[in-house]
């Protein structure tokens, strides 16, 4: 099996299992900067610093004194549902603006070549995780057919965070993973790492299999006052290393495989080309190899040699999405975040068990 896996590893691979990945991580550059940031979180926060700023010049601040950032997402909820009707005033102002500047962002990702057939946009990353994000998309949804627009925009299925881990998964053919009960999966951010042991759920009778999530930490490192690589390297190992002692004592067969979303562009060899700016330390350099520095960290999982595989973080959160998508041919993500994570799939017709 280990001589297998080694021979089929490859790293931000194009053809998977059950989908083409036609592209990722595009960076659309027009007059005024990257279009992406113009739906990336801090932008959504940014707006919501304007209508405050104007509310500001006619009396008080409904939100308070708080920084922006020091306000959850959690709480922004909650202003909309329970709170002082201006806070959330301000909310839906920066709700309506933000929609408009997504599905504009949208309108522009339908330009490229490979979107152009896209028939289903999922939408992923941390802001779809609240209720804010939802009428986001919901928002931009309605401006979008009201210009007739033919593609469908749905919320990521799973929790964004499950999805990150989920999706890995679907790196590898099925037939791998047979005999065992779990992979190991990965997910690095702009401010935290998560780990989390995958149940692949592969004794059920269906075409393409749902897996869940068994049990997951996160190391939020962006709340540490100086974090290098290596160190958050070894942080990401000392997770995983705990996730298979649980898994170990609660006798669930690990197969000898960790999945890994990043962001950025990755090679074939593991290396990152471009995209992981917002990461710790220096992770694009040639000298670097994440998949490798794992695999000599955590040499074997189990009597096994450790199979270490990644992917482009927006990727893999699409990957998730693979059993709701049969319907369609050609569809994407797009992932709200420190940035804008994005993804162009093709299904395959031919589905290997």
């Amino acid at each position: 099996m280990n001589q297998d896996l080694s021979s089929l590893i490859a790293h931000g691979a194009t053809t998977l299992p059950l989908v083409e990945v036609r592209s990722y991580n595009v960076e659309i550059e027009d007059e005024d900067g990257f279009v992406g940031d113009r739906a990336s979180k801090s932008a959504f926060r940014n707006l919501i610093d304007d209508w405050r700023k104007v509310v500001r010049k006619a009396g008080e601040d409904p939100l308070g004194d708080k920084d922006i950032d020091e306000i959850s997402n959690k709480k922004l909820d909650l202003l909309l549902s329970e709170g002082d009707p201006e806070a959330a005033g301000i909310i839906h102002g920066a709700i309506e603006d933000f929609a408009q500047q997504f599905a504009a962002v949208i309108r522009r990702f339908l330009k490229l070549k490979y979107w152009r057939e896209t028939q289903r946009i999922v939408v992923g990353g941390g802001l779809r995780a609240s209720r804010v994000g939802e009428l986001i998309i919901g928002r931009a949804t309605v401006l979008l057919k009201a210009e007739q627009a033919t593609v469908d925009l749905v919320p990521i299925h799973n929790h964004p965070d499950d999805a990150a881990l989920i999706g890995a998964v679907h790196l590898m053919p099925r037939w791998m993973f047979k005999g065992h009960d779990a992979i190991l999966a990965v997910d690095i951010g702009g401010s935290k790492i998560r780990a989390g042991v995958v149940m692949l759920n592969l004794k059920k009778n269906v075409e393409v299999p749902a897996p869940s999530v068994w049990r997951a930490d996160f190391w939020k490192y962006s709340e540490e006052k100086k974090i290098s690589r290596d160190d958050a390297v070894q942080g990401l190992v000392d997770m995983v290393k705990a996730l298979i002692d649980q898994a170990e004592k609660e006798k669930l067969m690990l197969a000898p495989f960790i999945g890994i979303g990043c962001p950025g562009r990755i090679a074939a060899d593991g290396t990152i080309e471009s995209g992981a700016q917002n990461l710790p330390g220096n992770w694009e350099s040639q000298k670097f190899n994440l998949a490798r520095s794992i695999r000599d960290l955590i040499p074997a999982i189990g009597e096994h040699e450790t199979a270490v595989v990644m992917h482009n973080d927006a990727v893999i959160q699409g990957l998730s999405e693979v059993s709701f998508m049969s319907d369609v041919e050609y569809w994407s993500i797009l992932t709200i975040g420190t940035g804008l994570g994005n993804a162009q799939f093709v299904n395959r017709q031919e589905k290997p068990a």
